[in-house]
């Protein structure tokens, strides 16, 4: 009898070890969803841009990625990827024609926008050109046309689906496990900086 109690004891002990395990296990496999999410969140954007046969640009398709980049496929069909130098020398620029007030951006005239101003348009130029940020986003006229930086309406439709789904699945994250991303802040603040 003594021993059938001890190996009921055992038992109970062992069941207890088992849901203590589940129980830990399952919290575990939470945070590996959370940290999983985390991970899994583009910091950057890869950004395609067109030359126009007038010699404009504009924004061929975006997505979110682990880096920022932006390939620029001129009319002739070459293609080559621009260097951070490149971009930041071409934000720069732009920064002095939003200040002048001659920027395609912020005082449309209907030339078309320089590669620099498609830059500065598109979400690269939203993390890149960040500082630029309150002189453009804010301004009536870029927010009414800024559509128009993008090839088709598609493209511009696709890029703000992507890039608001990123921002969701950084707002989850933050909620849940207190990590943000550059994505994580208002949506308002994010929809605005990327297309929105």
């Amino acid at each position: 009898m003594k021993h059938i109690r001890k190996i009921g004891e055992y038992g109970i002990v062992g069941s207890i070890g088992i849901a203590a395990l589940l129980v830990l296990s399952g919290c575990s496999s939470q945070e590996n969803k959370e940290q999983l999410a985390s991970n899994s969140i583009k910091k950057g954007a890869f950004v395609i841009i067109e030359e126009q046969a007038d010699g404009s640009y504009k924004i061929l398709e975006e997505h979110p990625s682990d880096t920022t980049r932006v390939l620029l496929k001129s009319k002739d069909g070459t293609e080559r990827m621009l260097s951070e130098e490149e971009i930041q020398a071409m934000l720069k620029e732009e920064e002095k024609k939003i200040d002048n007030g001659t920027s395609q951006l912020t005082n449309p005239t209907g030339t078309g926008l320089s590669i620099g101003e498609a830059i500065l348009a598109s979400a690269a130029g939203a993390i890149i050109g960040s500082w630029i940020g309150s002189k453009l986003f804010n301004n009536q006229n870029f927010q009414a046309q800024q559509r128009t930086t993008y090839k088709t309406p598609q493209a511009y439709e696709r890029s703000r689906s992507s890039f608001n789904q990123t921002s969701t699945t950084t707002n989850r994250a933050t909620t849940n496990s207190g990590r943000s991303g550059f994505f994580g802040g208002g949506n308002d603040r994010n929809q605005g900086a990327v297309g929105g």
